[in-house]
């Protein structure tokens, strides 16, 4: 068992020390704590968003290039034609020579995606929630929850009828959330390698998942906090309960999700 407290309680969102009741502890946040489950499962699920990339079939292969045979005191390899230049001579098309074709050239039609099954997938998603309702595994993610309440934190149906970025930042700093949203902004960093070329320039850690139950503004409220993503309760994403195929991040539920 994940937990043994039989009931959560319910914060006002706009006062977070006033309770306005509590609700008994959903099954589905006492699931056993399966992190091999977790990680298998993360790690087929993020292989669907591949794109498939190959060289093409030509690259080394486009020259004119005929082995001088033997007789001349050099490799038998292919050479390229001509006279007056560098590259007259050269050898070609070997993956060891220089401007060659590779070993083994990449295909397009490579496995890239996985099929995974859905009710290995729901017991992923239970014991994700489970593991984000236990404060210890939360915060060896990394989630700075040292103001908040209670895990799993709970907040009234109000919360979902923000639409303004300005109010719902307010909502979540009241809830003890602010530690967490500085640690966000602070950890934008350069991305290291090609991909800063590619359009995905900076990288940032994740703050808190906002999964609610009737969107009457509250993706738009939020999608601007930085780290900061929803979800509706009937469509859960692993990937998105379990970053990097690590258990424990840090939810807020709305009273009817």
């Amino acid at each position: 068992m994940a937990t043994a407290r039989p009931v959560v309680s319910i914060y006002n969102f706009e006062n977070p020390s006033e309770k306005t009741g509590t609700v008994p502890m959903p099954y589905v946040l006492q699931s056993p704590l399966r992190p091999d489950l977790v990680r298998e499962v993360h790690t087929n699920m993020a292989k669907n968003k591949r794109q498939a990339y190959a060289v093409s079939p030509k690259a080394g292969y486009d020259t004119a290039a005929e082995s001088w045979c033997t007789g001349r005191a050099v490799a038998r390899i292919p050479r390229a034609p001509g006279g007056g230049t560098h590259r007259a001579g050269q050898a070609a098309f070997g993956n060891q020579a220089r401007g060659g074709g590779m070993f083994n050239p990449t295909k397009i039609w490579r496995r890239w995606h996985r099929r995974v099954n859905v009710t290995k997938k729901r017991h992923a998603v239970a014991v994700a929630l489970a593991a984000s309702s236990l404060p210890p595994l939360v915060m060896a993610r990394g989630h700075r929850i040292n103001q908040v309440a209670e895990l799993p934190l709970v907040v009234t149906d109000g919360i979902e009828s923000l639409t303004k970025t300005k109010q719902a930042v307010e909502a979540l700093k009241k809830l003890g959330c602010g530690e967490e949203l500085q640690k966000v902004i602070d950890s934008k960093a350069l991305r290291a390698g090609k991909g800063k070329a590619r359009s995905r320039r900076y990288v940032q850690r994740l703050g808190p998942l906002v999964i609610y139950n009737e969107d009457n503004g509250i993706t738009r409220a939020m999608r601007n906090i930085p780290g900061v993503e929803t979800a509706h309760i009937d469509r859960l994403n692993l990937l998105r309960l379990a970053p990097g195929g690590a258990f424990g991040r840090f939810v807020i539920f709305t009273e009817s999700a």
